[in-house]
């Protein structure tokens, strides 16, 4: 079984920068894409990026070319390195990772962490 932990996070000013991590621990067949999703109060969680094991990236518009998704496969991790961050940036951002553990498919969900951006 899957379990992700994240750090990071925490306040920036708008146009600052702030990092997330995301390790994934447990057992599995085959571990596959992981990224981050984000929410605010009222709204639907939203992609933001996502990485593939051959360490494609994909971005929403919303953050392309200010946030980059980068991964590290031999330690289970991935990184996001937020710039430029505007007051809609702040969310819950949650780690999401797509894995296998025996026959089962799964998208497995951290718990979230705050982003707060101050204008």
């Amino acid at each position: 079984q899957v379990r992700l932990v994240e750090s990071g996070g925490g306040l920036a000013q708008s146009g600052g920068s702030l990092r997330l991590s995301c390790v994934a621990i447990g057992t599995w067949s085959r571990l596959d894409d992981m990224g981050w999703y984000r929410q605010t109060p009222g709204n639907l969680r939203e992609p933001v990026a996502r990485i593939s094991t051959g360490l494609v990236a994909m971005y929403s518009d919303a953050v392309k070319g200010r946030f980059t998704i980068s991964r590290d496969n031999a330690k289970n991790t991935i990184v996001l390195e937020m710039n430029s961050l505007k007051p809609d940036d702040a969310a819950v951002y949650t780690c999401v990772a797509d894995n296998t553990v025996t026959y089962t498919e799964t998208r497995t969900w951290g718990q979230g962490i705050q982003v707060t951006v101050s204008s």
